[in-house]
């Protein structure tokens, strides 16, 4: 199971969530990537470290290239954190709503 926290970490970087946004639809090598954010393929490789160790993208080995892609399980992680926070607000507004009707 993916840790939240190591998730929402490694999204608190903007180059990170771009590179997740390249691999979210089909799975990219570094080089296509390093391209299409317009990074150093070392820079993006460090990234995509930082993205697999906190289970949010997938490594797979297609011959000599290493290709990634978003792993959902990851980000489901970081929505079931961020979707506990919805039901205590949703009952605070729903009981300032009706003490405001009182």
């Amino acid at each position: 199971m993916t840790d939240a926290a190591a998730a929402l970490r490694a999204l608190a970087d903007p180059n990170r969530r771009r590179i997740l946004a390249v691999v979210r639809d089909q799975p990219h090598a570094v080089g296509e990537i390093a391209e299409r954010v317009a990074m150093s393929q070392q820079a993006v490789s460090h990234h995509l470290r930082v993205l697999r160790d906190s289970g949010l993208v997938s490594e797979q080995r297609d011959r000599t290239r290493h290709l990634y892609a978003v792993r959902t399980d990851g980000l489901a992680a970081v929505r079931d954190y961020l979707d506990d926070f919805w039901p205590t607000h949703l009952r605070a507004l729903k009981a300032a709503a009706e003490a405001s009707d009182g």
